[in-house]
């Protein structure tokens, strides 16, 4: 079951009126403006719009079942890629991260993507193609952004963070490879409870691109048969699993090897 009318009648008129010191050193201040059904072909959600007064972006939340005051939300954030979410670049893997979500959280009880205005790990969409260019004459992505005078990586969550608690989440589960997403939440005071690991495919395209973001960017992807951190050892989502499987996969999971050895196959 979704919100229902009286939930979003009451998360707009607490948003109309809300004021607040602000998350962070940013001062963050978000506020929901509109919420509207939205049937999709991942399944039916409700869709949430955000103002905020660090960036003037229009963020989203797509939003599966009732997550108000609930614990455990599995929640993607994830960051704007126009080249990959419209057009389907083969460079990188960010629609297949995008459509994972939305269908892995379209089967579930409840769930959140925060669909983030943060285009090209945040330097925005010149610069990406700018360092799509260095890429091209041998750059990896982490260099083409420094040698472009940004950091390896210019996003942020604290505007996410405050997304989450306009929501009135508890805790989440976050859906992600990546272990700097979960400090930067859990700094703006979210709990995070679990990690749902969120690992693509790669391409003859964006293999490279990938094997950047895990040796340079630590992020939680295997290429080469190392050995995974334990919290890799959270159960595996499978498209197509029911409830009664995903229970299963828990239950065994619980109880993962004192010394793994297993490696992640594409």
């Amino acid at each position: 079951m979704g919100l229902t009318h009286m939930q979003i009648k009451e998360l707009l008129d607490e948003n109309r009126v809300h004021e607040c010191e602000g998350m962070g050193s940013d001062h963050i201040c978000v506020k929901i403006a509109a919420i509207a059904e939205l049937p999709s072909r991942f399944g039916q959600f409700h869709i949430v719009a955000f103002y905020n007064n660090k960036d003037d972006k229009e963020h989203i939340a797509i939003v599966r079942g009732d997550v108000t005051n609930a614990e455990d939300v599995p929640v993607r954030v994830h960051s704007e890629c126009l080249t990959g979410d419209v057009i389907g670049s083969l460079r990188c893997d960010c629609r297949d991260q995008l459509e994972s979500a939305l269908r892995l959280i379209g089967q579930m009880d409840r769930g959140i993507l925060l669909y983030m205005r943060q285009e090209g790990r945040g330097i925005g969409l010149i610069n990406k193609i700018r360092a799509y260019g260095l890429q091209e004459h041998g750059y990896d992505t982490v260099e083409a952004n420094l040698a472009l005078g940004f950091r390896d990586d210019e996003r942020e969550y604290g505007v996410a963070a405050h997304m989450l608690e306009s929501l009135h989440v508890k805790s989440i589960r976050l859906i992600t490879n990546n272990p700097k997403k979960i400090e930067d939440l859990t700094r703006h005071g979210i709990q995070v409870t679990g990690r749902i690991p969120h690992v693509m495919p790669a391409n003859e395209y964006n293999r490279f691109y990938l094997e950047t973001k895990a040796l340079k960017s630590g992020h939680l992807i295997d290429f080469n048969g190392k050995e995974h951190w334990p919290e890799q050892y959270d159960p595996p989502e499978v498209e197509g699993m029911n409830n009664e499987q995903r229970e299963l996969l828990h239950k065994i999971f619980e109880n993962p090897p004192e010394i793994p050895h297993t490696t992640h196959e594409h």
